[in-house]
């Protein structure tokens, strides 16, 4: 297994023996008995996504005209995030992240790019948005592994950003200068690295010199690439390479690297990028929304990758339905059955579990080895893990259905989920119902 560590390093198999958890919080009516796993990390989310979730199923193209795709997508997702300000994202991010504590996420990866106002002029101050983002985490308790995104040009042709894309834009100065203020905020549960939008929206003079600079030489580097046909068909026309070979050849790309989607790759491309030691965030759900494709995954596996998984899109919020939709898509083209799974590991679940834990863990900037602060609790009393040994437990919980075995939650010290329930989910979903409201309005 390539992923450093195994399961049963944090997790022997045996039930919790503890009568309160681990934050010191006292649970008489049950205890900690049962199944304890380390928390997973979402490694890629735009958070504010999750109010659109649904809004876009329905058809945009007409009669004769080209089918829907992510390029018709993103036009509706356009269109709501001019909407939101500093006030909304807080409500909206706030509802995704206690989603994501609820369905075992203990950190997250934001790809955040809405920086400023609706005009596209910088908010005063100018990590507005950052902070709200910031504030929803601390508030809901979620780690998260923030990333202000570069964003620049409209293609690799260097067009300039349409009106509905300036409150993403920075100039380099600028962003660096965004990035200064939010690293001084770092402490614990928030890690601040940097994101680049994809190869069409960085130029390669402004890529060099993001990377020259003393702020790219510590903390995590992602990116969107080779997510769509169409960017792979631009970036030939543009640089005569494919995107992640052009990539690997013009960026040190190292374990510090997270390569978000990667879904149409070559041999030739999947292979170093295996060597790279960087990892591949995959994101099943929001692929399969937006009509993007299949990764490659056994081939990468094979060639040593690394992988972690998101929610992207969050029109879906569960580590499970990722996982599970990562190795079915896999079972769909090849006809054949538990193909995650490998020599060392039989078992197709917790091999799956073993490397997005540690490929998590490497994209949001973590130490490689999880400690007892974020811990998840399944629910052994339910009759879905009846008579299941040790072994069986992450096939289970991965593969037996939409059924919500995960019972409490722990994050630092704090206990964040109790029963299946955030600890603050009544007060945030009005919050976030009212800040739909002015969102649709």
């Amino acid at each position: 297994m390539n992923a450093g560590f195994s399961i049963p390093n944090f997790w022997d198999g045996a039930t919790w023996r503890a009568h309160s958890c681990p934050c010191g919080d006292a649970m008489p009516e049950t205890g900690w008995h049962g199944w304890v796993l380390p928390g997973l990390v979402n490694a890629h989310s735009h958070a504010f996504q999750r109010a659109m979730a649904g809004l876009a199923e329905h058809r945009i193209a007409s009669a004769g005209d080209a089918q829907d795709s992510f390029w018709s997508w993103r036009e509706t997702m356009y269109a709501f995030a001019a909407r939101l300000d500093p006030e909304t994202l807080h409500a909206v991010a706030a509802q995704a992240y206690v989603e994501m504590l609820e369905a075992g996420y203990t950190q997250v990866c934001e790809f955040h790019y809405l920086h400023h106002a609706q005009d596209g002029k910088p908010y005063a101050p100018v990590t507005a948005m950052s902070a709200a983002l910031i504030a929803a985490a601390r508030e809901t308790g979620i780690g998260l592994t923030l990333l202000p995104t570069l964003y620049m040009a409209g293609g690799f042709d260097r067009r300039p950003l349409a009106a509905r894309q300036q409150r993403f834009v920075h100039t380099l100065d600028a962003f660096l200068d965004l990035l200064t203020e939010l690293r001084a905020q770092q402490g614990p549960g928030l890690n601040v690295g940097i994101a680049l939008h994809s190869l069409r929206a960085v130029p390669p003079e402004a890529l060099a010199a993001l990377l020259e600079s003393g702020l790219a030489a510590r903390g995590p580097l992602h990116i969107h690439i080779a997510e769509q046909t169409a960017e792979i068909d631009d970036c030939l026309a543009a640089r005569g390479q494919r995107p992640v070979a052009w990539l690997l050849d013009h960026a040190p790309i190292d374990a510090r690297w997270c390569l978000v989607h990667a879904t149409h790759m070559d041999t030739e491309e999947t292979a170093r990028l295996a060597r790279s030691g960087a990892v591949v965030a995959l994101c099943p759900s929001t692929e399969a929304n937006l009509g993007d494709g299949l990764f490659a995954l056994d081939s990468y596996l094979d060639a040593g990758g690394r992988i972690a998984i998101g929610s992207d899109s969050n029109i879906s919020i569960s580590p499970v339905e990722e996982l599970r939709w990562l190795e079915y898509g896999q079972r769909l083209i090849r006809r054949a059955r538990n193909l995650a799974a490998s020599a060392q590991q039989s078992h197709t679940g917790t091999r799956l579990y073993a490397l997005a834990l540690a490929g998590g863990r490497q994209a949001a900037g973590l130490d490689a080895a999880p400690q007892d602060a974020a811990l998840l609790h399944l629910d052994a009393a339910h009759p879905v893990l009846a008579e299941r040994c040790p072994e069986e437990v992450l096939d289970t919980w991965i593969f037996a259905g939409n059924v919500p075995l995960l019972r409490d939650v722990c994050v630092g010290g704090r206990h964040l989920v109790r029963a299946g329930h955030h600890v603050q989910r009544e007060a945030i979903a009005r919050r976030y119902r009212q800040a739909l409201v002015r969102l649709r309005a």
